[in-house]
């Protein structure tokens, strides 16, 4: 059984496309669908389905696909094993994040780390929906609030602390809140997945209890990107994490309003693969990811 057919094999089934696999491989596609009813023949199963529509996985192609990508992950294990420490790190490490996060919190960082591997090839991708991280071809998601259930593994990153934004354009022309009862004359940003609005509410913590002020939404956003962009030109107040909006604060691009009634701090978690190794290359960049995110997280309460 041959290594390389084992990784074609994954990006058909993760990409669930030999078109796109072999684009993305730079081979020729029949080539790719040679070496997979190679492999198929091998292991004498039918890995995957195929119609002239779609690609996907038989019942014995998922349960294979699981033991490959561990052996893959040995392979590039035991080939690391001699090589010298320090700018050894190579391959494809692919995370998915949201928007503020990536911008405010990695993208400035990003030099050191490719300078330190520059054999590193690193994707950074850009999303607040759930998506699939096995299909979809990522090593890791980087998520900020309560997780989904999941048979994935969440590494905690810390808590962030949330605040009350809104751009000195909104505050002079609706007025800046000072108690609860001023929001009655305000818009909120809000941010919802399915981009309803109904849920639209203005929340606070006192004494450890979570409260919630029904607003009217401005807008309703489901990336944090246009959130904050949406806030800028003066659409409304929003509730966001701190730190990712941290270099606008202190710019006076936006105001904090009513600090004493923030919405309680927000989990960050890096979710991985529900599997027993993690490529070398991708431990690498998952340590670099807490390390240079770790002072914009609260200090854990003793």
């Amino acid at each position: 059984m041959d290594l390389n057919e084992l990784k074609v094999f994954c990006r058909v089934a993760e990409l669930a496309s030999f078109s796109r696999a072999a684009e993305e491989l730079g081979v020729a596609k029949g080539r790719v669908s040679t070496l997979v009813q190679a492999l198929e023949a091998q292991v004498g199963a039918r890995l995957l389905q195929r119609t002239t529509r779609s690609v996907r996985l038989t019942p014995d192609g998922e349960a294979f696909l699981n033991r490959c990508k561990e052996l893959l992950t040995e392979a590039d294990q035991l080939q690391a094993m001699f090589r010298p420490a320090v700018g050894a790190v190579r391959g494809k490490v692919r995370i998915d994040m949201p928007g503020l996060f990536a911008q405010e919190l990695i993208m400035p960082h990003l030099q050191s780390l490719l300078a330190e591997h520059p054999l590193l090839d690193l994707g950074i991708s850009i999303n607040d929906r759930r998506i699939d991280m096995v299909r979809e071809g990522f090593d890791a998601l980087v998520r900020i609030g309560p997780l989904p259930d999941s048979d994935m593994v969440a590494r905690p990153l810390g808590v962030m602390a949330m605040c009350n934004l809104a751009s000195p354009a909104y505050l002079n022309r609706h007025g800046t809140p000072r108690k609860l009862g001023d929001l009655a004359g305000h818009r909120i940003v809000h941010h919802a997945a399915n981009l309803r609005s109904d849920g639209a509410a203005f929340r606070y913590e006192v004494d450890g209890v979570v409260r919630a002020v029904p607003m009217r939404a401005a807008l309703s956003v489901n990336s944090s990107v246009s959130m904050q962009a949406a806030c800028l030109n003066g659409l409304g107040i929003m509730q966001v994490a701190q730190p990712t909006n941290r270099r606008l604060i202190d710019s006076g691009e936006l105001v904090e309003v009513l600090p004493e009634l923030s919405a309680p701090p927000v989990q960050v978690s890096l979710m991985v693969p529900h599997r027993r190794h993690i490529a070398p290359r991708a431990e690498v960049v998952f340590n670099w990811i807490a390390r240079v995110t770790g002072p914009c997280m609260l200090a854990a309460s003793s």
